[in-house]
């Protein structure tokens, strides 16, 4: 669930509410919570909407917010804000949504996977015990996924298939190494795991964008969602799949703050409230990794950054 910073409240006292604009999932599963326990109603907004408009926003709003992160080296993308549209904006959560957007309130839900974060985590958790996304994570970037994967060098008596433009180290199968040997899942280490684990479902995700991509003629493919939040050797596995299968013709980019993009839509929703009956109440400084605060190991790209830095928001009273 999403939820933006500002409430309203309505003084009139045969229709008084405090309410919190919210979006995804959450807040349809969480509103009955928030209404007994807190006295406060969760107002809805679709979460496409919000995905698409907080993305509008920051790629409009906020310099070097766009850069692509390959082969370990991130660059920021300076784009011209006349030539943002069209762009493939690629959402991965628990499942992956992929959406053309054409410009504001213009966007169209083109593809998906059901193969998202949701996936690495419970297929993490049954093979590994991990009892939490962000401990998976950690596991893989000890891994090595050479000893679970059957590489084109397995295949290939440890050559190239240049002929069609294989390394010998190249991913043949995902966890095919398995079928080659009589081990079972405790003479795996959790970490090898895991590490195959997230590059076979990031090499999935950033194919099935590029092949959306150039299905509609796009070049521009930006990347968002709980299931990166910064990691690199995620971002990088997802630039080079894309990388790979376009040619190098397609980049994939990603955002500084893709954990804000919901909150960001559905505060951005009270814009249809109104102004006359609303009145500024006060600012509130939102730090640029308060997406994930929970997360000690978030966004570690960042630290290039201004600590400090942070987004202005207004909390809006009726």
């Amino acid at each position: 669930m999403k939820v933006n910073s500002g409430f309203q409240h309505q003084e009139n006292p045969t229709n008084d509410r405090s309410f919190i604009k919210a979006t995804g999932g959450g807040a349809y599963k969480f509103s009955d919570l928030f209404k007994e326990k807190l006295g406060i109603s969760l107002e809805k907004e679709d979460e496409m909407d919000c995905l698409v408009t907080g993305a509008n926003f920051l790629l409009k709003a906020v310099n070097h917010e766009a850069f692509t992160y390959l082969n370990g080296q991130k660059e920021f993308v300076q784009i011209d804000h006349n030539d943002l549209y069209p762009y493939l904006l690629v959402n991965i959560g628990s499942g992956v949504g992929m959406v053309k957007v054409d410009g504001d309130g213009k966007f169209e839900r083109v593809s998906g996977t059901s193969v998202g974060g949701g996936t690495f985590w419970g297929l993490g958790k049954l093979l590994t015990k991990c009892q939490s996304f962000d401990e998976l994570l950690e596991l893989s970037h000890r891994g090595n996924n050479r000893v679970v994967d059957m590489l084109v060098g397995d295949i290939y008596g440890g050559m190239d298939y240049s002929k069609i433009g294989l390394s010998s180290t190249a991913i043949a199968s995902s966890f095919g190494r398995a079928i080659s040997n009589n081990n079972e899942l405790d003479d795996y280490k959790p970490e090898d795991v895991s590490r195959s684990l997230l590059r076979m479902i990031s090499n999935n995700i950033g194919q099935i964008s590029y092949l959306n991509a150039l299905r509609f003629g796009l070049k521009r493919i930006f990347f968002g969602g709980f299931f990166i939040r910064g990691q690199s050797y995620t971002m990088d596995t997802i630039s080079v799949a894309v990388h790979f299968w376009s040619k190098g013709e397609a980049k994939a980019m990603f955002l500084r703050h893709e954990g804000f993009l919901g909150a960001l839509g559905a505060f951005m929703s009270y814009e249809r409230h109104s102004l006359d009956d609303l009145m500024i109440n006060q600012s509130v400084q939102i730090p640029v990794d308060a997406s994930c605060g929970t997360d000690t190991n978030y966004n570690p790209l960042e630290r290039d950054l201004n600590e400090t830095e942070s987004m202005q928001c207004r909390v809006y009273q009726a």
